[in-house]
């Protein structure tokens, strides 16, 4: 460890979870030991006011990681929501890490994504394969779902008096993403030797989403069901609504994943990591239901 607090580069700062790490950050460590990378630099200008400094960084143009990873010492590497193309723009990054001699890159990857049913997972697991590979000393971050990944379905579901999905009585062991921000930061600026850790970060409680709907239904005060859809169903009702093919895809079948337990988790290690228990998704839908 250098003799004074390391750099620490956040990717996708302008993103939900990279904006909810960095206002962890700036609570642990000077803004001056924190740089927020993301493609458009004038979207960072309340961080820069802060003392943050703000850099351009595309996963998919090199020469910008290769700017903005110089002279820092650790990089928290939040996976690119391109679909599809997410295996080489990580490999840009752990390349860029690599040349820059990063002391410690953190990548957020999902929930038991060596063995998980997840499809979203392969994207995962060769991202993890070429962290291996690279020589680069890693962490891994193994999110769960969010709370908020359902909670955004709350205004349509309440719109159609109906909840849908593919999940069944699967349990889901989800929290909010500010705990998953929270669990990141505290990597990051740990004084323990990170390298090498594999953290499985999930919420303390599970529900099914039939829970899910009747708690929607209590806070909404509105009667509301859950409908169970075959997974090609769910697609083609969350193509209906409009949603990219690649997205309802991706949706219908983590839903189905979800009714064979992958995302389910009761192992603690994302409240152990933050010191404290993670967010209800019952708080969640409150807020959700309040806006």
């Amino acid at each position: 460890m250098t003799t004074q607090q390391p750099r620490i580069l956040v990717t996708g700062a302008s993103g939900q979870l990279g904006r909810l790490v960095i206002d962890h950050l700036l609570k642990i460590v000077p803004a001056t030991r924190i740089v927020a990378a993301m493609r458009d630099p004038a979207g960072g200008a309340a961080l820069a006011a802060q003392g943050v400094t703000v850099v351009p960084a595309d996963y998919s143009k090199p020469e910008t990681l290769d700017a903005a990873f110089a002279g820092i010492d650790r990089v928290l590497l939040i996976s690119s929501n391109a679909l599809g193309e997410r295996v080489a723009q990580h490999r840009n990054a752990i390349d860029a890490a690599k040349r820059a001699g990063v002391k410690l890159l953190a990548y957020t990857s999902v929930l038991r994504a060596d063995t998980s049913g997840l499809g979203l997972a392969e994207e995962h697991r060769q991202t993890e394969a070429a962290l291996r590979a690279s020589g680069v000393p890693f962490v891994l971050l193994r999110n769960g779902w969010y709370n908020e990944n359902y909670t955004a379905s709350i205004p349509s579901a309440l719109a159609h008096n109906a909840l849908l999905g593919s999940a069944g009585d699967g349990r889901i062991s989800s929290a909010a993403r500010a705990d998953y921000a929270a669990a990141a930061a505290a990597v990051l600026t740990s004084t323990e030797d990170q390298a090498g850790r594999i953290y499985e970060l999930a919420g303390d409680d599970a529900y099914t989403l039939s829970q899910f709907a009747a708690e929607v239904s209590k806070q909404a005060g509105k009667p509301l069901a859950y409908m169970n859809l075959p997974e090609a169903d769910f697609k083609a009702a969350l193509a209906g609504a409009g949603l990219p093919a690649p997205l309802a895809e991706l949706l219908a079948n983590s839903d189905a994943a979800a009714a064979e337990g992958a995302l389910f988790d009761d192992g603690n290690q994302l409240s152990r990591l933050i010191g404290r228990p993670t967010t209800p998704f019952a708080q969640t839908i409150a807020a959700a239901v309040a806006a």
